[in-house]
């Protein structure tokens, strides 16, 4: 039934349909409709206002940065103006007890590490074995091979080797308690285990590597750090330090003669043996001052040397062949040399004047160092038939002009020594005024 139902229907919707497509549209064509009508039907409301307006808008103020306070920090601010090991142990203990499951503990400790300078606890191994304590006990231990494998809580063991790299900058030596912590905290085969077990090979083995050593503390007197400067400098051993000028105490800096700097120089037997052998027709010349850094201190010296003397006034000693260590008599060595083998080296040999004497002086004036010279001729007569030139310089590098030697300024010239342009401007200039 129900096909005949559609065939029954058919011819009634054929006539519908012929009835609404008779039906004539009103108006003009789609295609002749206007180009701002046709962008309305398409466009909304919001472009087509943008598109109208011409005037820009004024750009829109950047939001400015607001300093965001780190974790923890009201901790170390709460102890205000001291700065010392106490309070910066005060701050540790509040922070274990202010948070009982150590929550941010790694966030406390690299602030730590960035706040022990300011405290000066940067070299106290009994502070990093109190940050170390900090982390959780038997929590970041591997309990596994894969979590071995796999580096366990890798946010955590960063933090613990950061604490012994900062160990290692400072020169400060892990003990046992260190090693018991470490133990404690992330196991025998972690990260920072294996830079402990390094820090103790390669410590013991260079920490007494350097055969001029500098004290960790330097001294504060101004005089015993010229000393120590100077010892470095020379490396004759039996080389005499002398104290040529003490500076004035303190109850004297407001009187007229407080300008009194120190003066310390240093000389060995044998450079006084060359100056006693120097020619008194060639100059000798101060040179400096030259820095020289003592851990963070500077200090700023002077030498007193000669120029290289010519190859022929040069007199060679002569040496005793059994006495020749540098070239023996015979030495008959047979040693497989390859084609490749190149024993040639490029070496720049720069041979420089003899040095008779350094002093360290503070202030790196003339007048200063002349009485230096003036001290130097109570052990060395021939010193006071030699002249003495002064080549100083800044502290930057630059040469110093000495004292009544600065040129003068320009001033007018004399009429007999004027330009014929400059003659002829001012014959000009009085025809005008008559």
């Amino acid at each position: 039934m129900s096909w005949v139902k559609a065939i029954l229907l058919a011819p009634g919707l054929s006539k519908v349909r012929g009835g609404v497509s008779r039906i004539p549209l009103k108006g003009a064509p789609f295609s002749e409709v206007p180009l701002q009508a046709r962008r309305a039907l398409h466009c909304s409301t919001a472009s087509h206002h943008k598109e109208s307006s011409l005037a820009s808008r004024p750009p829109e103020p950047r939001p400015r940065s607001v300093k965001v306070p780190e974790p923890h920090e009201e901790l170390f601010g709460s102890s205000g103006g001291d700065r010392s090991k106490g309070s910066f142990l005060r701050v540790l203990q509040s922070f274990s007890q202010h948070s009982v499951r150590k929550r941010g503990h790694v966030d406390f400790i690299y602030l730590a590490l960035r706040k022990m300078p300011e405290f000066g606890v940067e070299r106290d191994l009994e502070i990093y074995n109190q940050l170390l304590d900090i982390f959780p006990k038997e929590v970041f231990r591997p309990q596994n091979i894969f979590q071995r494998i796999f580096i366990h809580y890798p946010r955590q063991q960063e933090c613990g080797v950061a604490v012994l790299e900062q160990m290692e900058k400072f020169g400060v030596m892990p003990n046992k308690d260190t090693e018991f912590l470490l133990l404690q905290i992330f196991g025998r085969r972690s990260h920072p285990m294996l830079k402990y077990l390094r820090m103790r090979l390669w410590f013991t083995r260079f920490k007494n590597i350097n055969p001029f050593p500098v004290p960790r503390d330097l001294p504060q007197d101004p005089v015993d750090l010229a000393k120590l400067g100077l010892r470095h400098v020379e490396p004759d051993l039996s080389a005499r330090v002398t104290v040529y000028q003490m500076p004035l105490p303190n109850d004297m800096m407001g009187t007229e003669e407080a300008t009194k700097p120190h003066i310390v120089g240093i000389q060995s037997p044998d450079q006084q043996a060359a100056l006693a052998c120097h020619n008194p027709a060639r100059p000798i010349f101060v040179e400096g001052p030259f820095s020289l850094w003592l851990h963070k201190k500077c200090v700023y010296y002077h030498i007193l040397r000669a120029d290289l003397l010519p190859p022929e006034e040069r007199e060679v000693e002569a040496i005793p062949e059994e006495w020749n260590l540098y070239y023996p008599m015979k030495l008959d060595l047979e040693y497989g040399k390859g084609s490749w083998d190149d024993y040639e080296f490029d070496i720049d040999e720069v041979e420089e004047g003899p040095v008779f004497a350094m002093c360290i002086a503070g202030a790196h004036d003339q007048a200063t160092l002349a009485k230096w010279i003036q001290g130097l001729q109570e052990t060395n007569p021939a010193l006071a038939q030699i002249p003495v030139i002064f080549r100083l310089s800044g502290v930057s590098g630059e040469p110093l002009t000495p004292p009544g030697m600065e040129k003068p300024e320009p001033g007018p010239l004399p009429e007999g020594h004027l330009d014929d342009d400059e003659r002829g401007q001012r014959q000009q200039q009085s025809h005008r005024g008559s």
